[in-house]
């Protein structure tokens, strides 16, 4: 049976805003509402209205899964837990008097540049409502970013402070939050890899 444009503008759209597996299952239960719905009506114009109205447009089906989005949970996992690992880290640079490390200032200019960024990058992510792509891909940017800056942070205490309590508390908070991240990533490639 043909494809009704509206539904096909829907579809479009939904292509466009969510991940192909995503998007797969969405794109059967639209076209199985239509269906459905054809028996209903004899006019394809109210059919396709009427399976819309019940399914959700392309606008409503995105902002409900971006709210429900494991990468959503991610972004504010790491919003919520960064002020505290940070504060743990900056009582232990400055006890460290990390100003005295002999690291060249565009090391120190470039962390807090892609801190800067990591963080907008969990924000609009975090709030993200209408490309549910778009709002996964910052986030997993982000959180590799916050990776990478922990590593370096550790990397760095590890060669130039001494080891203290704080040092240690800042060390195994960062483990703790690359390991979190890591599973998430990893969990998040193999549910992708069951559902192809």
């Amino acid at each position: 049976m043909a494809q009704h444009d509206l539904i096909a503008a829907q579809l479009r759209t939904l292509a466009s805003r969510l991940p192909p597996d995503v998007f797969a299952e969405i794109a059967d239960g639209l076209q199985e509402t239509y269906q459905t719905k054809r028996t209903l009506h004899a006019n394809p114009d109210a059919a396709a209205h009427a399976a819309i109205t019940e399914f959700g447009d392309a606008d409503t089906i995105t902002r409900a899964l971006c709210r429900g989005a494991q990468w959503r949970r991610q972004a504010t996992f790491l919003l919520v837990t960064g002020p505290l690992i940070g504060g743990i880290w900056a009582a232990t640079l400055i006890g460290q008097q990390v100003w005295q490390w002999p690291l060249p200032p565009v090391v120190r200019w470039l962390y807090g540049a892609v801190l800067i960024i990591t963080v907008a990058l969990l924000a609009r992510g975090r709030t993200e409502q209408h490309v549910y792509r778009r709002g996964q891909r910052r986030v997993t940017i982000a959180g590799a970013a916050l990776v990478s800056l922990d590593a370096l942070t550790c990397a760095a205490a590890l060669h130039y402070a001494t080891i203290s309590g704080w040092a240690a508390a800042a060390a195994l908070a960062s483990c703790v939050r690359i390991t979190t991240v890591g599973l998430i990533y990893l969990h998040r490639i193999q549910g992708t890899a069951h559902g192809s």
